[in-house]
């Protein structure tokens, strides 16, 4: 896989994680435990991108 390909797919998962902590925060009891794995997984892929795209560039 090129790192360009590798790139679109972790934005594609990074948005797919963004959706899924939109979707948790509008329940009123929104799982607090859950939503820190979430944006936790978030954060580990942005830097993965981050990092890709600085070796890329």
């Amino acid at each position: 896989m090129t790192v360009d390909a590798r790139i679109r797919e972790l934005g594609h998962r990074h948005r797919q994680l963004d959706e899924a902590i939109r979707q948790e925060m509008i329940h009123p009891a929104a799982d607090s435990l859950q939503l820190r794995s979430l944006k936790q997984r978030k954060l580990r892929l942005k830097e993965e991108i981050s990092s890709l795209e600085a070796r890329a560039g």
